[in-house]
């Protein structure tokens, strides 16, 4: 089934011809500088891959060799945090560099196919950004930014979509004025077929999305986007955002039934397989040496349980925390710690594993570094310039605090604070959500000691979580709500 959207807003074409604009001024005033050929960014976001799930990070059940090998090649980090518990408001706090809270997201915590808001045209994105520097930008795969027109990816910097609008369980898309009935299928099994669009910038290609072959097309797309620039002579920013492992599960014929990880273990080994296609196309581009490949997942693994101990729906469904403590839509470690890789050649050291707290957040300015681009003008932006952490020439904050706050859910409040070795999760009324219906008074981890947060600390030491409180309040009052 093929289906036309309304086209670009008369605000994209704009911005397009802007950014056009500041790509030839610079690329005419840099010509004859000796200054170093901006960077190639390849950035591999998984969507529900747990902390747990990838041998490099001790799982011996699945698969990963591709990613174990930018893990032996590049950097490890392992205590780098999501933007968030649930996937909208992490994919918001990557591509702008701010906390999540600071910009409107549905009451539900997520968009939905009915949702009629998105990521505000007002944000500035990575992609705004490096395409104002000359870069192709694309992004294959999911969005969740919003699926109506104004609200998709080609009016947020990315000058190719391809992918879905949303998360692959949901259904096909409504527009004002229409009302689209549901799908009626339960989600979490693997016999769903869902709704939800595959889409080429702002035409739908296929409903529902065929998911079974979506890697192979996804990583031809993700490709060609490489091949094209290199021959035009411009860097790159690809931002490949798999809907896998998110539920329900599909595996191609080539990998459905291979792994020792069940249906869930091939997915994740299809989607490693992905990874290394690209791999290999950077080699054969021959722009190893100027390109980053950054992989990570959007939130934790979705455990599905209905007390403080997971239960994994049907076994096999969901991925692995590792040693930390539950999942998606918490703000324990394991909804909102995740895997962290970065590999690039000359830049950063091989085989490095760094246990200094990080976040998603960083990379707007880290990337906006590296290509030379000026932070946007007037935006309050949270996150911090990594590469010296990641190269191992500085920290992430010179005082050695490393402040992060950590917001509910559906975005409607704090619910955590890190600094340094400390956390404070807030108390918990009713559930952190629908997925975790158990409740809490404050408690404190140390979490050098405790990364599973086991033992709780707030009763015996009083006086640091009312120290903690009052600096996550002092820190919080400078974040604007919209």
């Amino acid at each position: 089934m093929t289906q036309r959207i309304r086209p670009a807003t008369a605000r994209a074409h704009r911005a397009i011809a802007a950014l056009l604009a500041a790509w030839l001024l610079a690329a005419c005033s840099d010509s004859g500088s000796n200054t170093p050929a901006a960077p190639n960014v390849l950035f591999i976001l998984a969507d529900d891959l747990g902390y747990g799930d990838l041998g490099s990070y001790g799982n011996a059940e699945i698969a990963t060799p591709n990613l174990d090998r930018l893990a032996a090649e590049g950097v490890k980090l392992t205590q780098f945090y999501a933007g968030s518990s649930v996937c909208t408001p992490s994919r918001a706090a990557l591509l702008t560099g701010r906390y999540p809270v600071r910009m409107t997201i549905d009451e539900r915590g997520v968009f939905f196919p009915d949702s009629t808001n998105g990521l505000e045209p007002a944000e500035v994105t990575v992609a705004e950004l490096l395409q104002g520097r000359g870069y192709a930008t694309a992004l294959i795969g999911k969005w969740h930014l919003g699926h109506l027109p104004e609200f998709l990816p080609g009016a947020q910097g990315f000058g190719t979509f391809f992918g879905l609008p949303y998360s692959n369980d949901m259904d096909e898309p409504q527009y004002p004025g229409e009302v689209t009935p549901p799908h009626g299928c339960n989600s979490l099994l693997p016999t769903c077929r869902p709704g939800a669009p595959l889409m080429r910038d702002g035409e739908i290609l296929e409903i529902p999305a065929i998911q079974e072959t979506l890697p192979q097309r996804y990583a031809a797309a993700a490709i060609e986007v490489m091949r094209d620039a290199v021959g035009e002579g411009r860097p790159f920013f690809v931002y490949y955002a798999s809907h896998t492992p998110h539920t329900p599960l599909y595996a191609s014929d080539a990998f459905r039934g291979r792994s020792r990880g069940g249906l869930y273990g091939d997915v994740v080994e299809e989607l490693d397989w992905s990874v290394g296609e690209l791999l290999r196309a950077i080699g054969e581009l021959g722009v190893d040496e100027n390109t980053l490949v950054v992989f990570s997942s959007d939130n934790g693994p979705w455990l599905l349980w209905a007390t403080d101990a997971p239960v994994p729906q049907g076994g096999t469904d969901s991925g692995s925390a590792g040693p930390l403590r539950n999942g998606k839509s918490t703000t324990f470690e394991g909804g909102v710690r995740v895997p962290l890789l970065a590999r690039w050649p000359g830049r950063l050291p091989a085989g490095r594993t760094i246990d200094a707290p990080a976040a998603m957040i960083d990379w707007l300015p880290t990337l906006a570094a590296l290509a030379g681009a000026p932070l946007p003008d007037g935006v309050e932006i949270d996150g911090r310039d990594i590469l010296p952490l990641l190269d191992g020439s500085g920290p992430r904050d010179p005082a050695g605090e490393s402040r992060l706050l950590f917001y509910r859910q559906d975005n409607s409040g704090l619910a955590a604070y890190r600094e340094g070795r400390w956390k404070l999760k807030l108390p918990v009324v009713g559930g952190e959500s629908i997925y975790a219906r158990f409740d809490h008074g404050d408690l404190l981890f140390d979490l050098e000691a405790d990364p599973g947060e086991a033992n709780d600390l707030a009763a015996a030491m009083p006086m640091k979580v009312e120290e903690l409180r009052r600096r996550m309040l002092e820190l919080d009052a400078g974040v604007e709500r919209p």
